[in-house]
Order: structure tokens, then sequence, then C-alpha cells
């Protein structure tokens, strides 16, 4: 299990250095939100920023689970993968032939995830994860850091994951907190992304360690 930092919420002015200090804390992946204006409202970072921090990243051991909320996924994944990503994460909703998507992203070397909306059917998520490394359920709509867990995200959870392989990691994305962390974790899933509970806080490691703590 993990605890993901969502770069979305950092500060920008000073992304490496946060990237170094959550470090420092222990965090090993770190989440990147990506989006195009169109499958979701806000234009974000692309992979001229993920070019600049992935060797700090790797150079530390760490890895770059990239998260894209784009229309048209297969433009995009060549570009990350060349930028840096070690994952690379496409919505079911994006696409017509979610194994083809899969495929491609296995050719440029990257584990690969499905993720589904809050108001997609999870039956329609698992199906659509085969032959991938994650499911994400999303516990917010995508788009925006910030929103509250949706509570009806654990059932599904619990659902996607007596459907899904074991081989098959479920993440959860949107609202994660001190309050809620373990109960996600204890819903099904293994990947935890955490935006505001980490960024939103003056003291980054305390943050982070605070999560990891709750957790266990």
């Amino acid at each position: 299990m993990e605890i993901e930092p969502s770069l979305y919420a950092a500060d920008f002015a000073n992304l490496g250095e946060q990237v170094g200090v959550l470090l420092n804390a222990g965090a090993r992946v770190f989440h990147y939100d990506v989006g195009d204006g169109h499958f979701v409202e806000p234009i974000t970072t692309g992979p001229i920023v993920l070019e600049s921090i992935a060797p700090l990243i790797h150079d530390r051991g760490g890895v770059v689970d990239v998260h894209l909320m784009v229309s048209e996924p297969a433009r995009h994944i060549p570009q990350f993968a060349r930028a840096g990503a070690d994952s690379v994460t496409f919505h079911v909703e994006a696409v017509d032939d979610p194994s083809a998507t899969v495929a491609l992203a296995r050719e440029h070397g990257l584990q690969v995830g499905v993720a589904c909306r809050p108001d997609t059917p999870v039956d329609t998520l698992a199906a659509a994860a085969e032959g991938a490394d994650i499911a994400l359920c999303m516990s917010v709509n995508p788009g925006y850091s910030g929103q509250e867990f949706i509570p009806e995200t654990l059932g599904r959870m619990r659902e996607l994951r007596r459907l899904l392989p074991d081989g098959v990691l479920i993440q959860g994305d949107g609202g994660i907190g001190n309050e809620n962390v373990r109960e996600v974790y204890d819903a099904g899933a293994e990947l935890l992304v955490a935006a505001s509970a980490i960024f939103g806080r003056e003291d980054l490691p305390r943050s982070y360690r605070r999560l990891v703590q709750a957790l266990a």
C-alpha cells in the first residue's frame, strides 16, 4: 500500500523543493494529474513539467504515476513515457477500445491503469481493467482538487475488489485524508492519492507522515 502525494495540489513555484521534502519524508509514488480542458474543465500541467521533476524522483528510487484526465489518451501516452512517467492511467469513458490503450502503454514500457468517474458502473471499470495493473475508482468528480469524498465510493470499491483479479491494484483518488484513509484502504484500495491533506498544510513531512500513521 502507498500514500501518493498528488502534485496537482503542490506549490508550483516550489515544486522541485516540495518533491524533495516529501522524498525525505518517505514518499516514493507521486501522482501527476493531467487535464486537457475537454474531458475535464481545467488545463493542468503536461509532459514538459514532468520532464523537469522526473529525474529528481527517479534518482531517489521513486516513481511517477500519471493520471490522464484527457479525451484522447493514446495521443498523450508516448509523450509522457518520454518525459519520465512510470505508469499511466486513462479513463474508460474516454476510449472506445480500452484493451488497445492498455497495449499501447505496455509498448512504451509503462505500467497502466484504467479509471472511472463516480457515476460509471464499476463492472464497466472491471471489464476495461483486464490486463491492467491498476483500477482507479474516483471518489470525487475528476478535474479539481479539494473536493469532498463521496461516501458511496466505499461500496463501489468493495464491489470492484470482488470483480477484479488479485493482481490488479485498486487506487482511490479524491477527498482522502486522515479521517478516512484507513476506511478507504479497508474497502479495497491499496494506492491512496492525497492532495489537500498533504499540500494544504504548512508542514508537508508531518502531513504525509500523519497519513501514513492513520493508514497503519
